[in-house]
């Protein structure tokens, strides 16, 4: 038997061994080279051949001879490559001889093109092209399958065809998305030389920070703010669950590679940093805490102005208070939202990737972490977030920020989502109570995700890097349209400002109330509001027995809607009976539930406790008077509620879909079946008002004692911070003798209106201050400009490029310059930056500019005038409707809870809110 068959030695073959690699190793290293070798050799050839083109203005016709860059004298090694050119109307090939002395990508750019593979692309695009798209695929959602599509149909069409085995959408792909990062390196390299020839800052903050916003972090030097009261610059803080990143359905881990540019986006090593952090802290603090008693009294935690029991209720309010709460399932998505860090201008500082089903905490103290390193300081914030009291309430008690870097933050509520706090945390964190934030409302995420919501759809199954790449994109687009309406922003502010000051000095004026004591009685106010409750076990039995008077009051009107809506069944007169049966059912569930809990309630009822119960039974302006305040509070639960669904309606306005077009139907359906209940609250409680004001008159009631005001339906609605609704004049014990914040309908009124006054002096010093800093910005990057250019006289492309950059800065400049002269400075400023010639001839090429557009325009009627109501920063400003389908981007309206149990006061402050959800009265029940 031959031994070699049997062997078991190894055979070494001395022919080569081919490696093959696999895809994902060659888009690899195809990435590898375009953000090592190709787009860093290109950058310059790039920037010359825009100003050899005069920014693609004369670029070579379509199969007219294109410049030659020469011959390789070097004896490279050289390569024939054919390539197909995708021009706006012809579809040709042209043969390139490429060498590592002159690669493809060079020679083609020269000739304007760009290739779609680093070393012998098969495809090439006509950079007119790629810029067309690069600047529609901002204004909409970017859609490259549809538009290679089209243009493949177009070239058809015209009797062009594709040779190429592969198809024209992932090769064009290819092409646009270096081609963008090839611009925003050309970018970045301009803005770098400008900003080396600025002089250094000077106890400034970052110079990161000064190019996000100039009108909060720009100006020759730091003059921080004139009063300690007022913060030097107001951020705001949300996040947003609808920018989601599908889980890969192969179930691959791999991510693609990041891109080569910078981002806005924190680093996942930081956050999860951020997040150890959080979570020692807290684990450090939970095993030397002592547990408070359930009966322990009420008290203020340390550095709060706000008792505990207000700081629960706010918690239970919110469902961002509550990270176990889900709002983006980790099992379908990987990356489940954003949360974005703004100034008061609406500029993205910084965002972070949400990877958690809820709006976890070291997510915003991640961004706080970030800036504050890159301020100096000296340097104060007022932080504006859905739930700043929550926030401060964690940063203390966990010391999740150290007493320096509190110390420089005033924390505080947006406008848009107070309504869900208490009242007490209200008049401490209202941004309109608050001092310090003028007229700034916060919502500028909102406005934000509203801008970003067009990416939606396509981000949803994209790369990680990919995704954020995009991101950044559309920021930078935004940014862009953000600076050329400062001017715009800062005047319309300025007048609103003004209107508002003089309307309210005029309304002080006839009340002719003195200014000193208006301030004494609204400490007095704040003090009162946001005192302690009282020690709950003096209390608990009359708690208990006020609960369940307003359960008995609550299950009479049930069982009245009951019996009301069964004899409409059995006439038998009604033209829906499927809406009434719906009804009929939901009122006796109602009916059941509220039975239910009354009598567990009353079994829970000691024999002391119910004789007390039928002793307040008998006193009939004590029983009217707890029959009036149940009532209200579930007025202003119903009316919380009824908000929540309404921006969930708002939401789903645009809904495409038909699952989406049935959630708006029920949420409609729903909304004006609630209103004529509200209503009907409203009726009987201004009922109940006008028994108690004939028991007063009857002395059959405490002397002293204030009857209260009745609720006036028109605007019950709005739930402004203002509003009678969330007074309880008369409707308690502190009715007994008031003061005259209280029971003063005038003092009432002229606290109101010296608050506005007050943040209306704010926002004038804010606003005059950022008018400053504006004109130092302009002066100052005028100045560097003309230095580069001076240093630069030499360098045709440099120049080229920063003339183009001054005459950008020179419009603007007439711009801000006109809108901004009825706004004083703050501290002097000697002039603007550019020669008063320079300005007088960039305002005629406007005038002119404008003229030739409104001539040729031949639907256009009548005299048009620029309108500061309309003509804002779209970016910036948006209008009503606008802002609210930009609730789209927040998941809000079905997350307003109800529960019928006491919650432990010892509220867990792992997770944390953004939308308020609680009713202190009922749980809705899911079936």
């Amino acid at each position: 038997m031959d031994e070699g068959l049997f062997s078991d030695s190894i055979h070494f073959s001395n022919a080569p061994i081919t490696r093959h690699l696999t895809s994902s190793q060659k888009r690899a290293n195809q990435w590898r080279r375009w953000s090592q070798e190709v787009i860093p050799s290109l950058l310059i050839p790039y920037l010359s051949y825009i100003q050899r083109t005069s920014a693609l203005r004369y670029t070579n016709a379509p199969g007219q001879p294109q410049q030659d860059i020469g011959v390789c004298i070097a004896g490279c090694r050289t390569r024939s490559i054919t390539v197909a050119c995708v021009h706006f109307d012809i579809l040709k090939e042209i043969d390139i001889i490429a060498c590592p002395c002159f690669p493809a990508p060079l020679q083609l750019l020269c000739r304007g093109l760009f290739p779609c593979a680093p070393v012998a692309p098969s495809l090439t695009v006509d950079l007119c092209i790629l810029e067309f798209v690069r600047l529609l695929f901002v204004r909409q959602s970017p859609n490259q399958t549809a538009w290679c599509d089209a243009v493949e149909t177009f070239l058809d069409g015209m009797g062009y065809k594709l040779s190429c085995k592969n198809n024209l959408r992932r090769r064009f792909g290819n092409a646009f998305h270096w081609y963008r990062v090839l611009t925003i390196m050309a970018r970045d390299h301009i803005s770098t030389l400008i900003m080396d020839a600025r002089l250094p800052p000077i106890n400034q903050p970052s110079e990161y920070l000064r190019s996000r916003c100039l009108l909060c972090f720009g100006g020759n030097t730091y003059h921080g703010s004139d009063l300690h009261s007022i913060p030097d610059t107001i951020i705001c803080i949300d996040a947003c669950f609808t920018q989601k990143r599908s889980t890969n359905p192969r179930g691959a881990d791999s991510i693609d590679p990041p891109n080569p540019t910078p981002t806005f986006f924190l680093s996942d090593d930081d956050v999860k940093a951020m997040e150890d952090f959080v979570q020692s802290c807290r684990g450090e603090r939970r095993r030397v805490r002592v547990s408070r008693a359930e009966g322990d009294e009420d008290h203020y935690e340390e550095g709060m102005r706000v008792p505990v029991s207000v700081l629960n209720g706010c918690g239970e309010s919110f469902v961002a208070a509550d990270e176990k709460r889900e709002k983006a399932s980790t099992r379908f998505f990987t990356d489940t939202g954003l949360m974005a860090l703004l100034c008061r201008h609406d500029r993205v500082l910084w965002l972070a990737n949400l990877t958690s089903a809820g709006e976890k905490q070291h997510y915003a103290l991640a961004l706080l972490d970030r800036l504050f390193k890159h301020l100096p300081p000296q340097m104060t914030i007022g932080l504006l977030y859905d739930i700043g009291c929550q926030l401060e309430r964690s940063c203390r008690k966990w010391k999740l920020l150290d007493d320096n870097t509190l110390s420089r933050i005033s924390f505080a509520v947006v406008v848009f989502h107070a309504y869900g706090h208490q009242w007490p945390c209200q008049i401490v964190y209202h941004p309109r109570k608050r001092e310090g934030f003028g007229l700034s409302d916060g919502e500028g995420c909102e406005r934000l995700w509203s801008s970003l919501k067009q990416l939606i759809p396509s981000l949803r199954v994209s790369g990680f890097h990919q995704r954020l790449f995009i991101l950044d994109v559309q920021i930078r687009h935004l940014d862009t349209k953000s600076i050329q309406g400062y001017g715009h922003w800062l005047h319309r502010r300025w007048i609103h400002c003004q209107m508002k000051k003089n309307v309210a000095l005029d309304s002080l004026l006839d009340l002719d109330i003195d200014e000193d004591m208006l301030r004494a009685q609204w400490k007095a106010q704040i003090a009162h509001q946001t005192r302690r409750t009282p020690r709950q076990s003096r209390n608990k039995v009359a708690e208990v027995i006020t609960t369940i008077l307003a359960l008995e009051k609550t299950l009479d009107a049930y069982k009245t809607s009951v019996r009301e809506l069964e004899m409409q069944l059995n006439v038998g007169s009604v033209s829906n009976i499927a809406e009434l049966n719906l009804q009929l059912s939901d009122a006796r569930s109602r009916r059941a539930k509220t039975a239910d809990t009354l009598r567990r309630r009353k079994a829970a009822l000691g024999t002391q406790a119910k004789a007390d119960l039928e002793k307040m039974k008998n006193d009939t302006y004590l029983t009217v008077r707890l029959n009036a305040r149940a009532v209200k509070i579930r007025i202003r639960d119903r009316l919380r509620q009824r908000k929540f669904e309404l921006e969930r309606l708002e939401r789903s306005y645009r809904a495409t879909i038909n699952a989406e077009h049935k959630i708006r139907a029920s949420t409609q359906y729903s909304i004006k079946r609630q209103e004529p209940g509200i209503l009907k609250l409203v009726s009987t409680y201004n009922g109940l008002c006008t028994q108690l004001r004939s028991l007063i008159r009857q002395r059959r009631a405490p002397p002293s004692a204030v009857p209260p005001r009745p609720i006036i339906c028109e605007g019950i609605f709005l739930l402004d911070v203002d509003d009678e609704i969330w007074q309880d004049i008369g409707l308690d014990e502190d009715s007994i003798n008031p003061p005259a914040w209280l029971s003063d309908e005038a003092t009432g009124s002229g606290i109101r209106l010296q608050l506005e006054v007050d943040r209306c002096i704010k926002e004038e010093t804010r606003l005059m201050r950022e008018r400053t800093v504006m004109q130092e910005w302009m002066s100052a990057e005028w100045e560097a400009i003309q230095t580069v250019l001076r240093d630069a006289a030499d360098d045709i492309v440099v120049s080229f490029h920063m003339r183009a950059r001054a005459d950008k800065l020179l419009h603007i400049c007439v711009v801000w310059k006109k809108k901004v002269r009825d706004i004083p400075c703050v501290w002097p400023v000697e002039s603007w930056g550019p020669q008063n010639e320079d300005i007088l001839r960039a305002a005629r090429d406007q005038v002119q500019l404008s003229f030739f557009q409104y001539e040729d325009d031949d639907e256009s009627v009548g005299e048009q005038e620029e309108s500061d109501e309309d003509s804002d920063l779209a970016y910036y400003e948006v209008g009503d409707d606008e802002l609210m389908d930009a609730i789209e981007e927040v998941a809000l309206a079905d997350e307003y809870r109800y529960q019928d149990e006491d919650i432990d006061d010892d509220v867990e402050d792992t997770f944390m809110p953004s939308s308020p959800t609680k009713s202190s009265l009922k749980k809705r029940c899911c079936m």
